[in-house]
């Protein structure tokens, strides 16, 4: 008769997956003599699957009880075929397209669409990871209501035909569920400008940045972001040692100082895999608190905010942070609390302005500090427009427990790649994330058996600290990975060619002072005529 001999169900089951009320069921037995028989009794009669689809296939749905997306001439059986997870016309992914696509304005009634697209997360996650509770969300609606505080202007009988479509298409796997959850993610980006920029890393950084540390040596077993946003790099951590096979971290854990973001972020990583993530309100905190001990992480990758305050047990700017030297600049605070915060042999990935890399004063005492103590391993520049909302082009710098010594640092200048995905933002493409990873990947790994690796000729190259400190410890990809650099082989001049390097370091420094200036002044314009 079907696939589903072997499936027993309850008259709750069947209530649930055929989109009527318990009493509906109730009702069938006693006036349809046909109506399959229970095949156990006692307190909860159980019915075989197959038999009761049979008998629904033969019941139409009256036009007044379609439920969205539903054409005429649709049966409880068909309904009730897809809450069993068998043959159905819609899926999972197709109807979150339907609802919060040329559904969604109707069905997000008078919320605003990222407080309907957060609704919508919310119930994808619950539908995955809590049958019984999503069960109870469809039979009593106003539960969810409640117990996902939707604004109360929320209309029931909408939340109630949102419930009805998502349960005829339950996610056919754990990996459906993160897709859809994903999907979601995305829209809620492009939709609310503010919030891309304070709860997302665009999701072609975060894989760079996951699966370079990922790529080489063991998986993590403890991992963490003390910036978590929306945990989408804890995310692409967990995919990436997935896609090799290795063990997922024993541990997940982070913070962040919003805890709108901070829900996202337990469900995002929940759905990727993640074993009980800690996830924390607020960023830095002292040494006392035990939550993110220093030396205590494998694994550490951050997008910290930019020019934004630190905060920390409501103390502006604390002592403990400054593992080398005391700055003015939070994105150094940031630099040296994750470094303080990775245990022996541990390695991070940190976002960074590319600013960064030539800011003079105490941030240049950090550079310097840094290489000669064998902490930064690579600095890696992006395009620019990688945000929604700000030019700005930033790098990856790749860290690694002190080893006490000055060691050769990889430079990669990806600052050409990507391509605009819209007026305002422009993305990494599948073979730019690999041609970036790869570079980094291949250098680690011929360093770490003992084999010469110089870089990857008009993209990377490994660059001596000796080099770098007669750059007055200027870190810029760009003039160290191409043609200009005369520290190569081959230079006669050493003295003529180091006072050459600093002048270019100058011109670039000027240059990028310049730009910022620029994009500040096309920032105000945009503002003034609203865009």
């Amino acid at each position: 008769m079907s696939d589903f001999g072997e499936v027993l169900v309850s008259r709750s089951d069947i209530a649930r997956m055929a989109g009527v009320k318990r009493p509906a069921v109730t009702n069938w037995e006693r006036r349809h003599a046909d109506f399959p028989a229970p095949v156990s009794g006692g307190d909860l009669d159980t019915f075989r699957a197959d038999q009761v689809l049979h008998w629904l296939s033969g019941r139409t749905i009256p036009a007044n009880a379609l439920q969205p997306g539903e054409p005429t001439g649709t049966t409880y059986g068909d309904r009730f075929r897809a809450g069993l997870g068998g043959d159905r016309k819609g899926s999972l992914l197709s109807a979150v397209e339907q609802l919060a696509g040329r559904d969604a304005a109707r069905l997000a009634g008078r919320l605003r669409m990222p407080e309907y697209l957060d609704l919508l997360l919310s119930l994808v996650f619950v539908q995955s990871r809590d049958r019984e509770r999503w069960s109870h969300y469809v039979e009593y609606p106003g539960a969810a209501l409640e117990e996902l505080e939707v604004p109360a202007e929320y209309e029931l009988a909408v939340l109630a035909d949102v419930l009805r479509l998502l349960d005829r298409n339950p996610p056919a796997s754990r990996d459906e569920s993160r897709q859809a959850f994903d999907r979601l993610l995305g829209l809620l980006r492009d939709t609310d400008a503010r919030a891309a920029d304070e709860y997302f890393t665009p999701p072609s950084v975060s894989r760079v940045m996951a699966r370079a540390l990922a790529a080489h040596g063991p998986a993590a077993k403890r991992l963490h972001d003390p910036f978590c946003r929306s945990g989408e790099l804890l995310c692409a951590y967990l995919d990436a040692v997935a896609e090799q096979g290795a063990e997922v971290p024993e541990e997940v854990s982070g913070r962040g100082p919003q805890e709108r973001a901070l829900r996202l972020a337990r469900m995002n990583v929940r759905l990727h895999g993640g074993r009980r993530p800690r996830l924390w309100p607020g960023t830095m905190r002292p040494e006392a608190d035990s939550a993110d001990p220093p030396g205590r992480f494998d694994a550490v990758l951050t997008n910290p905010p930019f020019g934004g305050g630190v905060i920390v047990a409501g103390v502006d700017r604390p002592r403990e942070p400054w593992q080398y030297v005391r700055t003015v600049s939070p994105q150094f605070d940031w630099l040296q609390y994750v470094l303080s915060r990775l245990a022996p042999g541990g390695r991070a990935a940190v976002l960074m302005p590319s600013g960064a890399g030539f800011q003079g004063g105490s941030e240049r005492h950090v550079r310097a500090y840094l290489l000669e103590n064998g902490a930064l391993e690579c600095v890696m520049a992006l395009p620019s427009q990688l945000f929604e909302r700000t030019r700005i082009q930033t790098q990856i710098w790749f860290l690694r427990s002190p080893s006490g010594r000055a060691e050769e640092v990889l430079f990669v200048d990806g600052a050409g790649l990507g391509h605009m995905e819209s007026r305002n933002r422009r993305s990494l493409s599948d073979d730019d994330v690999h041609r970036l990873v790869r570079a980094y990947a291949s250098w680690r790994a011929a360093r770490d058996d003992g084999r010469p690796h110089t870089g990857t000729p008009g993209l990377s190259r490994a660059v001596d600290p000796g080099e770098i400190a007669a750059l007055d410890y200027r870190m810029d990809p760009p003039l160290l990975v191409h043609g200009d650099s005369p520290m190569g082989a081959g230079v006669d001049d050493l003295p003529a060619a180091k006072h050459r390097l600093a002048e270019l370091s100058k011109e670039l420094g000027r240059l990028h002072a310049r730009a910022r200036a620029a994009d500040g002044a096309l920032e105000e314009q945009l503002r003034r005529y609203g865009l």
